[in-house]
């Protein structure tokens, strides 16, 4: 097991600032039209928001199946991030940078400490 679980975890962490930096400072614009795109189309509030989350998991799919060249890993990351994202915007709802940082941290590590532990 050594220590991947943690390099997984703390790769995804750096994923999800990139994928907020990307998405809220420098394709801003884009984001914000596309975000209305996909509100006008699916005409759902909720719907937008779960196409929102499901590319941002094949965003992570993406970076991290390339970081590890790994596909399984990729899948992997992008599932519990997205199952993490959906639990917690459903049923967390004021949540600090700080506190929604740690509370990722902890679940994909303890994720990938019980995958890898096997």
């Amino acid at each position: 097991m050594q220590l991947l679980w943690f390099y997984i975890a703390v790769a995804l962490a750096i994923s999800d600032i990139i994928h907020g930096q990307l998405t809220w400072n420098i394709f801003s614009d884009f984001y914000i039209v596309f975000g209305g795109i996909l509100h006008i189309t699916t005409k759902s509030n909720v719907q937008s928001w779960l196409i929102h989350e499901f590319i941002e998991a094949a965003f992570h799919f993406i970076v991290i199946s390339i970081i590890f060249l790994n596909i399984e890993i990729g899948i992997l990351a992008a599932l519990i991030h997205l199952f993490i994202d959906l639990i917690h915007s459903l049923f967390i709802r004021n949540m600090g940078t700080i506190e929604h940082r740690a509370l990722h941290f902890v679940i994909e590590s303890l994720f990938f400490i019980l995958i890898f532990g096997f």
